[in-house]
């Protein structure tokens, strides 16, 4: 399956594709250690947690670097999404999205679970496509973020909910194809996504204890968000 595009006035910086590839899969090991990083000033350290948009733009600078000019830093252009009917908001929406999307993640905090986060920050960071590439890596990694913290700690398991989309994205992209008819609704139904997400956490946690489990010793991966 081909993966689904943003479309956007800017180019790449780096034309070549082996290139582009390495310098992307280094991002997203840097992107994976800042979120890492992250639940562990949150939650070892004890620190209270806010979702706010610089740590979202952080990520989205860590992933996108060397990649694209507007790394770090919201569109400025219209964007499309090649492969899917939904039209994101204009650009010049975008911050107060982003602002109104953490606040709903603050007010919400302590009544809906680490799962039911997640997939409203990973479909909510999509529906707005805030950047003009290096939406879905960031969603991803923003979500992952928050699941983690809600949760309490680093959810263990070799391989990760954001590894899992990223080797089979189809159920993922069938997932946010809600996100016009949750739009405008103040507690949207993203039943679908979150039963992704369930199974996903299923798969990881028993990775855990098939690691815990096994006589041999395999290779520890280095993780990553693409």
């Amino acid at each position: 399956m081909t993966d689904r595009q943003s479309v956007a006035d800017e180019a790449p910086l780096i034309d070549e594709p082996d290139a582009l590839a390495a310098r992307e899969a280094n991002n997203a090991v840097e992107q994976f250690d800042r979120v890492l990083d992250l639940i562990d000033v949150h939650v070892r350290d004890g620190r209270p947690f806010r979702l706010r948009p610089s740590m979202i733009l952080t990520l989205h600078g860590i992933a996108m670097a060397g990649v694209h000019r507007m790394a770090g830093t919201y569109r400025n252009t219209a964007v499309s999404i090649e492969g899917s009917e939904h039209m994101p908001p204009n650009h010049q929406q975008v911050s107060a999205f982003v602002e109104d999307m953490c606040e709903w993640i603050e007010t919400r905090w302590s009544t809906k679970s680490a799962v039911a986060l997640c997939a409203y920050t990973m479909w909510r960071l999509n529906w707005i496509h805030p950047f003009s590439d290096g939406n879905g890596r960031t969603s991803r990694a923003v979500a992952y973020l928050v699941l983690c913290i809600r949760a309490g700690d680093r959810l263990p398991g070799r391989l990760t909910i954001p590894e899992q989309i990223a080797a089979d994205k189809k159920p993922y992209y069938d997932a946010l194809e809600q996100w016009d008819e949750a739009a405008d609704a103040a507690d949207p139904d993203l039943t679908v996504l979150e039963a992704l997400l369930q199974s996903g956490l299923v798969q990881q946690l028993g990775s855990a204890f098939d690691a815990a489990t096994a006589t041999t010793a395999d290779g520890i991966e280095q993780r990553k968000f693409t």
